[in-house]
């Protein structure tokens, strides 16, 4: 039987921001293990690669002329060039190959690369997690035990920052609880499916469908006001 409702097969691009020591790290990598057809997003970078790391894993590892090259042919969703002069960006083209083989994509990135991904793809999901309090924030922090009091003073200003661009996203989720921001984030992408603007086609059939016709303004001969004679009409004209 032929499904009514058709919709979009190409993937959905979700970005996760949030403020430091917001978590967002752990539900991404909790949401992904939930979601086999799902892939994190790779990022290029300048810098050179360190101990642990992987090509293709953790980054793209290029040189700064590669980068600035990548720029110059606009092959970068988005992109930012850091301290000590190196650049971060998210590949154009291996995000587009993924969406158009209907996987959704994790692309997590701060606020000023969400902004620039969103200018380019308008239906990008943005997702802000956040800490449940300020001074939850500080208590991870100090928790971690590897940060100075300028550090974390910069860490707090920061978030104080970033907050202040929440307005700019689709959702926010509090990480006060693993599992239970899990359970968000993964509610609001498949709330996100639902979506009418991803309907591709409608099928009905018989009288159903010249009833669908009928409303959606299809032109019929002057005579026809009603449903029925839309029916009688369209039986006519089978016969005929």
């Amino acid at each position: 039987m032929k499904q009514m409702i058709k919709t979009k097969k190409r993937g959905s691009l979700i970005i996760i921001s949030g403020t430091t020591c917001a978590g967002k790290g752990s539900v991404i990598k909790k949401v992904l293990e939930d979601n086999p057809n799902m892939s994190l997003s790779i990022s290029y970078t300048s810098r050179k690669m360190r101990k642990g790391e992987e090509e293709g894993v953790d980054y793209y590892f290029i040189t700064r002329e590669e980068f600035e090259q990548k720029i110059k042919n606009g092959d970068l969703l988005e992109y930012a060039k850091v301290r000590y002069g190196e650049y971060f960006g998210t590949p154009k083209d291996k995000i587009e190959d993924l969406l158009n083989e209907g996987r959704d994509v994790i692309l997590e990135i701060d606020v000023q690369g969400a902004k620039q991904v969103k200018e380019i793809l308008p239906e990008t999901i943005l997702i802000f997690i956040v800490a449940p309090s300020m001074s939850e924030i500080k208590r991870r922090i100090k928790a971690r035990g590897a940060e100075t009091n300028e550090q974390i003073l910069d860490r707090f200003e920061t978030a104080y920052r970033e907050i202040n661009e929440i307005p700019k996203y689709n959702y926010i989720v509090v990480n006060d609880e693993l599992d239970e921001a899990v359970k968000k984030v993964e509610a609001i992408i498949i709330s996100e499916k639902c979506r009418v603007d991803r309907i591709e086609e409608i099928y009905v059939e018989n009288k159903e469908e010249i009833i669908h016709e009928f409303l959606m303004g299809k032109e019929y001969d002057n005579s026809v006001k009603t449903i029925d004679e839309a029916l009688n009409q369209e039986k006519e004209d089978h016969t005929n």
